[in-house]
C-alpha cells in the first residue's frame, strides 16, 4: 500500500509488499525490499537498499549526502539488512571514496530516536543504539553491541561484539568484545557479564575471560601483556576473540581500565 501523498521515483524499485504511509519521498536509486513499512514522512535517497521488514518511523533521512567536505560526489552506496527498525528522526548516510563507498548495517538493529550513522561506518547484527547517539564516520560496531543514550562514539573507533557502552560516554577508544565501557572520555569498567549469562555462554568460559581480562591489563603495555599470557587461553574461544580483536589495528588505542 503506498498512499498517494507520497512521491515515489518511477525508477525506485519497490516490492508490492511494501508498506509507505503519507508524505515520503523515495529517490530513483533505492530499492525496497518485502515488507518495508515506512510509517510517514520518510525521506530516502540514493544507492539504498533498505532489507526485508525494515519499519522506519516518521522525519528518518536515510541515504542523504555525507557529511564529510572531502565527499566530491562519487558514487556510494548504503545496505540496509533485515528487519531492522529506525526510528524517529534517525539520519543514515551512505560511503565515500575514502571509506569503500559503502555504509552497511547488519539485521535486527534498533536505532532510537535521533541518533546518527555516518559515512563508511559498519554496524553488525542485533545492534541497540539508543537515544541521540552519532557514530562518526569508519566506525565499526560489531554483532550485539549496546550503545547508551547520550553517548558520542568518534570516527574509526570500533566496538567489539556484545560490547556495552554507558550513557552519556564519550567513545575515543576501542572497546574490546564483551567490555563494558563508561566516562567522559570512555574507560573499561569491567566486562558485560550479564550480557555474556543472557547469550549462555558457559560459566567457567566466563570465569577463564575474566581471569584473562585482569591479565591483558595488568600494565598499561597491552601488547607486552599478550605476550606474557603466551597462549595460556587458547581453549578459551572468548578469549580468544579479544586478543583477536586487540591484535587486529595495533594503531588504535584500546579501551582500558583507570586503574
Amino acid at each position: 500500500m503506498i498512499h498517494n501523498s507520497s512521491v515515489i521515483d518511477k525508477k525506485a524499485k519497490i516490492s508490492k509488499s511494501v508498506s509507505i504511509g503519507p508524505f515520503c519521498y523515495i529517490g530513483p536509486d533505492v530499492i525496497l525490499e518485502d515488507n518495508v513499512n515506512l510509517i510517514s514522512n520518510v525521506h530516502i535517497e540514493g544507492n539504498t537498499i533498505v532489507g526485508k521488514g525494515t519499519k522506519i518511523f516518521p522525519f528518518a533521512s536515510i541515504g542523504t549526502q555525507p557529511q564529510d567536505l572531502k565527499f566530491k560526489g562519487e558514487k556510494n552506496n548504503l545496505l540496509i539488512g533485515e528487519n531492522n527498525i529506525i526510528r524517529e528522526y534517525v539520519t543514515i548516510n551512505p560511503g565515500t571514496e575514502g571509506g569503500g563507498s559503502k555504509t552497511v548495517i547488519g539485521n535486527n538493529c534498533l536505532f532510537m530516536i535521533s541518533s546518527h550513522i555516518a559515512h563508511d561506518c559498519k554496524i553488525g547484527n542485533n545492534v541497540i543504539i539508543a537515544n541521540n547517539v552519532p557514530l562518526g564516520g569508519h566506525v565499526t560496531i560489531e554483532d550485539s553491541v549496546v550503545i547508551g543514550g547520550n553517548s558520542a562514539v568518534q570516527q574509526f573507533t570500533r566496538i567489539g561484539r556484545l560490547a556495552m557502552i554507558g550513557g552519556m560516554t564519550g567513545v575515543l577508544k576501542d572497546v574490546i568484545p564483551f567490555g563494558l565501557s563508561i566516562g567522559n572520555r570512555n574507560f573499561l569498567q569491567g566486562l558485560n557479564l550479564i550480557g555474556l549469562r543472557r547469550h549462555k555462554y558457559n560459566n567457567q568460559k566466563i570465569i577463564g575471560l575474566d581471569k584473562a581480562y585482569k591479565e591483558i591489563f595488568a600494565s598499561k603495555n597491552l601488547h607486552e601483556n599478550l605476550e606474557n599470557i603466551n597462549g595460556a587461553h587458547k581453549d578459551n574461544e572468548l578469549v580468544i576473540e579479544v586478543i583477536r580483536f586487540i591484535e587486529k589495528d595495533k594503531k588504535r588505542p584500546i579501551c582500558s581500565p583507570q586503574n
